[in-house]
């Protein structure tokens, strides 16, 4: 039997295959497809291999068990869009449809909360066109607005994936009879053909409950004029709604295993790790995996030393090509400190000679930000504002750390531009 996982270079985004099954009977899930610019140029070419090496022709129909979309962000499921609306285009014109799903994942926001986003919308003049997937530039944006802009994007292409699979007669969270993809009380467990057992780690269904009920609250308290909502609103759906309903899901094949975090927090990996009676409720139990996905793409935001203390692997990936500063070298430092001298292997979807002047280019921008908060701050409270020091390779490059930690070069992999890179932990029988 089979089982790996094969990263693709997705950008600042997330894009995935899982490989199982035998040589006989070949499977594939598909989770997430990257932003823009990912599908053309790499999943589309990953996808024509899996093809050609299953003897399709380039128009036959290539079978995905699932597609699976961790959460509703620009940069795990603008690709897979980019795939639909090439499908959509093959049914239209009566050719053969070049992939098919038994199943999309898929928990889009309306599901989530209950209701259509619309009323997001209203807190911005601009907000109708960004919920329709249209952001105004930099140039038209108030300087805090750009990420929701961004969210309220993310919210309306997760409503078109839906649209999209349901015309390509998708079917919608098959194992869950069309509901949320979630856990309870009692761990939630999906025995795959070929034989994989995926585990649902998060979200947790309470968690879930409660951001709904938060979300009511807040249509009821709503003031479109009132600046302070809009605060709370670019907070709520900033730091709850996308990433703490991130899929999380635990594969198993055989002893072997891999840990899917989407942009979870860490902290919610391990309450669902405990949830499900993986990780003991103890400060010194520890999970091990054969490979982690790191989450959020290694922001150490998401992070704590802690996490990577009580979740284990003798394989860390962490996507992200530098942009907004993923992976940050916080990341890196957490997890050399927390398993000093360890056995691992790390892989990186670009090099890091990439990877640094994309980091310092997002270590400029802010550090201007910073700047232009200070200056706009009264002048006796310009002291208070804190603005980050300059650049410095040695200070803040990812180059410099894996040099002074020694990190065996032969331990840290890079997806090559061109061709898979598949991080296989059975061989094919």
């Amino acid at each position: 039997m089979r089982f790996g996982l094969e990263v693709i270079r997705s950008r600042k985004g997330d894009c995935l295959m899982l490989h199982y099954g035998t040589a006989k009977k070949p499977r594939t899930i598909l989770i997430d497809g990257g932003p823009s610019g990912v599908y053309g140029p790499h999943l589309k070419a990953r996808l024509s291999a899996v093809r050609a090496a299953r003897g399709l022709a380039d128009d036959e129909t290539l079978d995905l068990d699932m597609v699976m979309v961790s959460h509703v962000d620009d940069d795990h499921i603008k690709g897979l869009l980019d795939m639909t609306r090439e499908l959509l285009d093959q049914q239209a014109a009566h050719e053969p449809v070049r992939v098919r799903t038994s199943t999309l994942w898929h928990n889009s926001f309306s599901d989530i909360i209950g209701a259509r986003p619309v009323e997001l919308a209203s807190v911005r003049p601009w907000g109708p066109a960004a919920l329709s997937g249209v952001v105004p530039s930099d140039d038209d944006l108030e300087e805090d607005d750009h990420d929701m802009a961004l969210l309220l994007a993310s919210i309306g292409q997760g409503a078109q994936l839906r649209d999209d699979a349901k015309a390509l007669n998708w079917p919608l969270n098959r194992q869950f009879k069309g509901k949320l993809v979630c856990t309870d009380i009692q761990p939630t467990r999906v025995k795959m053909p070929g034989g994989v057992m995926l585990t649902i780690i998060g979200p947790l269904k309470p968690e879930l409950e409660a951001l709904w009920a938060d979300h009511q609250k807040w249509l009821k308290a709503k003031a479109a004029s009132d600046k302070a909502e809009t605060a709370k609103l670019q907070a709520y759906i900033d730091g709850s709604v996308p990433n703490l309903s991130s899929l999380v899901v635990l594969a198993e094949a055989k002893g072997k295993s891999l840990l899917l975090t989407g942009d979870a927090r860490g902290d919610k990996v391990l309450d669902g790790l405990r949830a499900t009676g993986r990780l003991a409720d103890t400060p010194d139990a520890v999970f091990h995996v054969d490979v982690l996905k790191i989450p959020h793409h290694g922001s150490a935001n998401n992070l704590e030393t802690g996490f990577f203390r009580q979740v284990t692997a003798d394989h860390y990936v962490f996507t992200g090509d530098g942009e907004h500063g993923n992976p940050e070298r916080e990341a890196f430092e957490m997890l050399f400190d927390a398993r000093p001298g360890a056995d691992f292997d790390i892989h990186l979807c670009y090099p890091i000679a990439e990877i640094d002047p994309e980091r310092r280019k997002d270590w400029e921008k802010q550090q201007a930000s910073e700047k232009r908060r200070r200056d706009k701050a009264p002048v006796a409270d310009r002291a208070t504002r804190t603005v980050r020091k300059d650049w410095s390779d040695a200070v803040n490059g990812l180059a410099s750390l894996f040099q002074a930690r020694g990190f065996p070069a032969d331990r840290l992999h890079v997806v090559p531009d061109h061709g898979g890179h598949v991080i296989e932990l059975l061989a094919a029988g």
